[in-house]
């Protein structure tokens, strides 16, 4: 019985998938759980695994088409198997197979790291010689391949995001034109929407073009969720002023001890989210949810830490909090962070969190107010650390002041107890040894 292909739901609040790469055409032979397409979320990209051995028949969505969820759009033939009869059209534009793509295609064992690699550079895993176990491709292998930069290792694909490749399919644009501006050169969507052909170069110095973005992908999706967060959630705010001069000694002191022992180095969000996550056990209305008329009081913490990329915001999660080390959520964060920036980051990475915080100290930003990431009750912003003057025993000292804002759900949490959390927040923050207690 032919087996049906169908856009998959990879998230809970997912409608539809968009076609990034179809990686085997009509007549292709296919093994069970190799990957057949690539659809892109408006969160992350997924390779898409053949969910049983046979021919790709059928297909129906091209590269760009935006799919409902669960839609077939083609099929596995065993042999001689047909496609069901009223079966749609296959797609010519992506269903006419080259005549050598006849034979089967070996397939290449490499670790999924390995993959997205050389995928993202562009190189052939087929020319790579394995160092892994039974010669599976590794990570250094990729490495080592780029390094040496030998040309009969390029695929001759165009190394682009599956964002920038539907952006540029709905201009009209050819990525042969554009240089990209990621890692090794990766053209990026916000590459293609910049590009002016060649033509169009002449009139620059009479008139400067205004720089159209579509509202499309991961920028749509947080126009839409925001605008609905915004409108549709009353939200409280309190401001509270924390004395950083403890929380920078302490985590000083644990860079100190990483350092001798070869540990990961803690960074400020680490600690973030360790603090919060401890204060958030003892008040379960702001790690809550709330979905249709009822209050879901979520028994585990799972952090979200919002990252901002050159195309919009994501937040990848810390799930568990309050059940690991400050070291282990500082490496966890260090690779959520990197494989965000990198557009690895897998459904798992940025589902099921129950309360946010957003970070923009590093960015000098002294003090903002946050829109809270429904269906989540409330989010943190954290401010800059900066040298202010206070006064302590009717002497005035400076000591290092931070300022963060609590955004609340009104509909879940009550004004004091959103004022009782951040007061259970703020001595943690200035006494961060009592963790230990």
């Amino acid at each position: 019985m032919a087996i049906e292909i169908i856009m998959p739901k990879v998230d809970m609040d997912q409608e539809t998938g968009t076609i990034s790469e179809w990686k085997k055409h009509n007549g292709d032979q296919v093994k069970e759980g190799e990957t057949i397409l690539v659809i892109e979320t408006a969160k992350v990209a997924i390779d898409v695994e053949a969910p049983a051995t046979g021919t790709v028949s059928g297909i129906t969505a091209k590269p760009g088409e935006v799919i409902p969820i669960a839609t077939v759009i083609g099929y596995i033939l065993g042999p001689g198997e047909s496609q069901p009869a009223g079966a749609s059209t296959p797609a010519k534009q992506i269903s006419e197979k080259p005549v050598e793509s006849t034979k089967i295609a070996a397939v290449v064992e490499a670790t999924p790291v390995a993959r997205n690699m050389a995928q993202a550079v562009g190189l052939e895993l087929g020319a790579l010689k394995g160092s892994g176990p039974q010669g599976k491709i590794t990570r250094q292998d990729v490495e080592l391949a780029m390094a040496a930069s030998g040309t009969d290792l390029s695929s001759g694909k165009i190394n682009a995001t599956p964002a920038a490749r539907r952006i540029a399919l709905e201009m009209g644009v050819n990525l042969d034109e554009i240089s990209g501006s990621g890692p090794a050169q990766r053209i990026q969507a916000c590459d293609v929407a910049r590009y002016k052909p060649a033509s169009a170069q002449g009139f620059a110095s009479a008139r400067q073009e205004d720089e159209i973005i579509p509202l499309m992908g991961m920028r749509a999706t947080i126009a839409q969720r925001l605008t609905m967060s915004y409108q549709t959630i009353p939200h409280i705010k309190f401001v509270s002023r924390i004395n950083m001069s403890s929380f920078n000694q302490t985590r000083a002191s644990l860079n100190v001890y990483a350092e001798k022992t070869g540990g990961v180095k803690i960074s400020a969000t680490a600690m973030f989210v360790k603090i919060v996550a401890a204060a958030l056990t003892r008040h379960p209305y702001l790690n809550a949810s709330l979905k249709n008329d009822t209050i879901n009081l979520h028994r585990d913490i799972h952090m979200g830490v919002a990252v901002a990329l050159d195309t919009g915001l994501i937040v990848p999660v810390v799930h568990d909090a309050t059940k690991k080390s400050i070291s282990q959520i500082a490496l966890e964060i260090k690779e959520l962070a990197e494989n965000a920036r990198l557009g690895q980051l897998q459904p798992s990475n940025v589902s099921g969190g129950t309360f946010t915080i957003s970070n923009l100290g590093p960015f000098g930003v002294e003090q903002f107010d946050a829109i809270i990431n429904p269906p989540q009750s409330a989010i943190l912003a954290i401010g800059a650390t900066q040298d202010e003057v206070v006064p302590v025993n009717h002497e005035l000292v400076i000591r290092p002041i931070m300022h963060i804002t609590l955004s609340a759900d009104h509909r879940v949490v009550d004004g004091a107890v959103a004022a009782k959390f951040l007061a259970d927040l703020k001595t943690i923050l200035e006494t961060p040894q009592i963790l230990l207690y």
